[in-house]
């Protein structure tokens, strides 16, 4: 591969005078005369634009043998008495005549090699528009009030309250173990021989009487139905012939050293990689399906009872040898307190003992959170 070299100028900014787009060959600003010294951008080079596939400066190459000695001259040092710049093969500084000392500084090297291969060409970032920083210092402020709001809400406090009054209710339900027709798949079904329940336990449904098989589908499968051929479409990357690469090596004098060559480029291909693939096809699946006699428990009767600040009770209900209870129970205790006017709470019990804990008339300590959702109560 052929590789081409040529030097690049850069530019810098007078600060004393404000004159922009120096050229490097001069150390001193045409406009005022003063240096060029380490200074922010008095010291830094703008070697200009370069294109965004090979890497190439826009620049035109320095053709000038007076100017290409200069930029052979090796790095620039700032002189240690007078912070002036000079050429690196000057042993006095130009604008003060003092000695190079060995604490003169040298020019900041800039690498401004890129590997095109694996970095893609740096391309400043705009600030974005009024109206889009606005819309997002919008949205970050809703962020963060939204967060501000959900710790407001969680945050709780201990309020006073008194039980207002409590209640209950009780229900009794009986069932009995009573016949019943079901189906089920004929090769589930084994047949178990039915035990009635004592004192309302120990029963078995059982199974019996397997009659009136038919055949239904029970649901599908999936079987082979032959080979087809299947193409997809893929891409690959292919050698499509030669392109230029370009990088560029700071000199450290305001001339940067630009070296271009030509390699592979390739190319994106798009190609059909086809196969044969299994065809398959859903197949229905057949079982018989049969009725049977079995038992289960079914409600016969129910009794209920309610009542207010008083002790619970379950109401009467006879049931048979063959038949069992079933018990439901709710309980509610209501509670008055003051949060932004009057409030009330209505506490379940879980259970007998803790519904008889409570009494009408008794001080209760509630956690209430900031959006009025009650976390805990208990009696003082």
């Amino acid at each position: 591969m052929t590789k081409r070299t040529r030097i690049i100028e850069g530019t810098w900014n007078c600060t004393s005078c404000d004159t922009r787009d120096i050229l490097a060959r001069h150390k001193r600003c045409p406009t005022c005369n003063n240096p060029r010294e380490l200074t922010g951008q008095e010291s830094e080079f703008d070697f200009g634009d370069v294109d965004a596939e090979s890497g190439r400066s826009l620049r035109e190459g320095v053709t000038d043998e007076k100017v290409l000695e200069i930029a052979a001259a090796g790095e620039d040092w700032f002189c240690a008495y007078c912070g002036a710049a000079n050429r690196g093969d000057t042993p006095k500084c130009k604008h003060c005549g003092g000695e190079r000392t060995p604490d003169a500084k040298k020019a900041t090297l800039q690498d401004l090699e890129r590997d095109e291969a694996r970095l893609p060409p740096e391309v400043p970032v705009k600030p974005p528009p009024p109206k889009r920083r606005l819309a997002t210092a919008v949205v970050v402020a809703v962020f963060f009030g939204i967060i501000a709001f959900a710790v407001w809400a969680t945050r709780t406090r201990e309020l006073e309250g008194e039980v207002t009054g409590t209640s209950w209710e009780r229900a009794v339900v009986q069932e009995r173990f009573a016949p019943v027709t079901k189906t089920g798949w004929e090769d589930e079904l084994r047949v178990v021989n039915t035990r009635m329940p004592v004192n309302g336990g120990g029963e078995v449904a059982g199974v019996g009487n397997v009659r009136d098989c038919v055949s239904r589908q029970r649901g599908t499968r999936k079987v082979a139905d032959g080979t087809e051929r299947v193409c997809r479409t893929k891409s690959r990357r292919v050698a499509c012939g030669t392109e230029e690469k370009c990088r560029r090596r700071d000199r450290g004098n305001g001339f940067a050293e630009e070296t271009c060559e030509s390699v592979t480029k390739y190319c994106s291909e798009s190609y059909e990689d086809c196969q044969n693939e299994t065809r398959y096809r859903n197949e229905p699946v057949y079982a018989r399906q049969c009725s049977y006699d079995t038992y289960e428990w079914k409600p016969v009767d129910r009794r209920e009872a309610r009542g207010q600040d008083d002790a619970p009770r379950w109401p009467e209900l006879v049931v048979g040898p063959q038949d069992r209870q079933r018990r439901e129970e709710k309980y509610a205790v209501r509670i008055h307190y003051q949060r932004k006017g009057d409030q009330e709470h209505v506490h379940q019990p879980t259970n007998e003992r803790d519904f008889l804990s409570w009494r009408k008339g008794q001080g209760v300590r509630l956690t209430v959170t900031n959006m009025g959702t009650v976390k805990k109560v208990a009696p003082r």
